[in-house]
């Protein structure tokens, strides 16, 4: 964990209440896809955790949605201003499980860490399957940008108005993969952890207090005890995972 002053590049919306935020400064912290930042916002006394969409050397993006008065100041934030971050949070996907055909799975702001991902796997020369899932066309973006780094995107919406109609699952049948990395709500999490036929790793979304392991606000039952979510996690293996009912 590093923390850095970054000067944003750009932060414009992409889709309906989600922008995309490119910073310059300091990346060596983040070494691995699935990680997390932690922005300290001007009037906030918490600091936001945000997934890293992307990270190159000097340059980081990220995707959020606006849901909160957090997010909404961040939202206001223009090209110039100087940001606070903590970088280099969290575990990270394990790129060495994913066999010749690997899945991502993501679901609204669970989508963004996917990306990097993509990107690192098909260098490795992997064959990229992605789900993207969503409420209703206004509200799906990166389609186009995973297609870019050569993956074969599936898009499911609730109200059908994009893609498949239905559920991230709903795209499961007939795919053929070898390891599947997914990231969003825990319903959709839990909806993949019965459908999957492989083994996979879950990144999980969760309240925090501190973002580095110091305050155990995010803590979670898994089968070796419990594990922070900011800490050990956010991304978990299938089997490793304990539904809280």
């Amino acid at each position: 964990m590093e923390q850095v002053i970054f000067k944003i590049k750009s932060n414009e919306p992409i889709a309906r209440s989600v922008y995309r935020m490119v910073l310059e400064g300091d990346t060596s912290a983040i070494s691995a896809s699935g990680q997390f930042v932690n922005l300290l916002i001007e009037g906030f006394f918490l600091r936001r955790p945000i997934s890293v969409c992307d990270s190159v050397p000097g340059e980081l993006t990220l995707v959020y949605k606006v849901v909160g008065k957090g997010t909404e100041a961040m939202s206001r934030m223009g090209e110039g201003e100087e940001v606070d971050i903590l970088t280099g949070l969290g575990n990270g996907y394990d790129l060495t499980l994913s066999g010749d055909r690997p899945l991502l799975v993501g679901g609204g702001v669970g989508v963004p860490p996917l990306y990097r991902l993509c990107r690192e796997l098909i260098a490795q020369g992997k064959s990229v399957s992605v789900i993207l899932g969503f409420n209703t066309k206004d509200e799906v973006f990166y389609k186009d940008e995973f297609e870019a780094l050569g993956a074969k995107v599936y898009v499911s919406t609730v109200d059908g108005s994009m893609g498949k109609k239905g559920f991230v699952t709903d795209c499961l049948e007939g795919l053929d993969y070898t390891y599947f990395y997914t990231c969003g709500p825990e319903p959709m999490l839990k909806a993949l952890y019965r459908a999957t036929a492989t083994s996979g790793q879950f990144s999980f979304e969760e309240r925090m207090g501190c973002g580095f392991g110091a305050c155990m606000g995010c803590s979670c039952k898994t089968v070796t005890g419990y594990k922070r979510i900011c800490k050990e996690g956010p991304v978990l293996c299938k089997e490793d995972i304990i539904w809280e009912k």
